[in-house]
């Protein structure tokens, strides 16, 4: 059960984030209060994560990447807003990253294990060399810790668009995350079979793995962008697919809300 009616959102901005209004537009749709909040208002405490139900780091090129990707908004939260984000976290709140928001939760050490400074995986180069932009099929871990899978339909589609998503980490972290559960989502073929195989798995993510939470369950990140399947006609064969199939993005939004 939802903490209250109309969960306040926020949607951290800096410099290279591009997709803060796309996700701001996502929760509108499904009741929520979202802010888009640059990063320089935290620091200065003009604005305060406290005040707010669900933190969401969203797709885009933080910093322009500069370094590696996400890695300076990563430091900045972790150093600057150090207090504030354990106290976040502490509180059970939901934290959401998306693409460039995935790619800082890793580098926070928030994802897999939620131990903050401890950076146990990556999301690396894709193994082909280059950006990848394309629809992907996605199929959900029945058996995952992660809250957010409960509302989401067993196989999904959603786009992606990154050059840094194969996600990476050492065989004793990859066993850890497998045994506690926390892959939520795998990249998958047409037959539903998760799979190592370009161009289904458009990056070469070990385990192909697309998605995945801490082990609460609470604090989730994931590849693909679900902000970009909100509506029928966001996807390219909309008047091909059934009239009262909703988009797959939607479901994400709508449980995310549940829980703040």
């Amino acid at each position: 059960m939802s903490r209250t009616a109309s969960p306040r959102i926020c949607i951290l901005k800096a410099d290279g984030t591009n997709c803060e209004v796309e996700t701001a537009t996502a929760f509108d749709l499904v009741g929520a209060r979202p802010e888009i909040v640059p990063m320089n208002r935290l620091r200065s405490g003009e604005r305060r994560l406290a005040d707010y139900d669900v933190l969401v780091a969203p797709g885009g090129f933080s910093y322009g990447d500069d370094v590696a990707a996400g890695k300076v908004m990563a430091v900045e939260l972790m150093q600057r807003l150090a207090d504030d984000m354990a106290e976040f976290a502490a509180a059970a709140k939901p934290i959401i990253g998306i693409c460039n928001g995935f790619q800082v939760l890793v580098r926070t050490g928030l994802l897999p294990f939620n131990q903050p400074g401890i950076m146990s995986a990556t999301l690396a180069q894709n193994a082909v060399g280059r950006f990848e932009c394309r629809w992907v099929d996605l199929v959900v871990e029945a058996a995952t810790v992660s809250q957010l899978a409960a509302a989401l339909p067993s196989h999904l589609q959603l786009p992606l668009a990154h050059a840094e998503g194969r996600f990476f980490a050492d065989d004793a972290v990859l066993a850890r995350i497998e045994a506690a559960h926390q892959v939520v989502l795998r990249y998958a073929d047409r037959d539903g079979r998760p799979t190592a195989a370009y161009p289904a798995n458009p990056n070469g993510a070990l385990g192909a793995i697309a998605g995945l939470s801490d082990p609460s369950g609470r604090i989730f990140g994931l590849m693909p962008h679900p902000e970009r399947f909100v509506r029928r006609f966001h996807h390219p064969d909309w008047r091909r697919r059934p009239a009262d199939e909703r988009p797959h993005g939607l479901a994400f939004f709508e449980r995310i809300v549940a829980l703040a």
